[in-house]
């Protein structure tokens, strides 16, 4: 159910594993949660761990910005973010973070969204129920 769900997205505390490697990707995901959509923002870095989760009910320049705050209260100052194409990110990403090497690259952002989900789904089988086919 959503119980593992939540459970296998947990991103990995800080005294769990070292420093995220320098590339971060940041990708969203509408989810239904009770029947209402939702988005689950979600970034991982270069070696696959998840960084941060977060779900939220819109999909604008205030919910990545809250994303972003989130990701970086935790980890700091990202070096490099890999997003895809939505506007927000570069919003958020212009305010909090002006140093930051963006790159918004539809194909590298979705292929590892895509490559991580499936890893999701195939060790959570109940994943792909709340997430919907892989």
């Amino acid at each position: 159910g959503a119980c593992d769900l939540g459970l296998s997205l947990r991103p990995l505390s800080g005294g769990d594993r070292p420093n995220p490697a320098d590339k971060w990707h940041m990708d969203e995901m509408v989810i239904s949660i009770g029947g209402q959509k939702h988005w689950l923002w979600r970034a991982v870095d270069a070696r696959g761990d998840t960084l941060e989760v977060l779900v939220q009910s819109r999909r604008n320049a205030r919910a990545a910005k809250r994303f972003l705050q989130k990701l970086m209260k935790r980890w700091g100052n990202p070096p490099m973010l890999i997003t895809d194409k939505l506007r927000s990110y570069g919003v958020a990403i212009r305010e909090l973070c002006p140093g930051a090497d963006h790159r918004r690259h539809k194909g590298l952002n979705n292929r590892w969204a895509e490559q991580s989900m499936r890893s999701l789904a195939s060790t959570h089988p109940t994943a792909g129920e709340a997430i919907g086919p892989v």
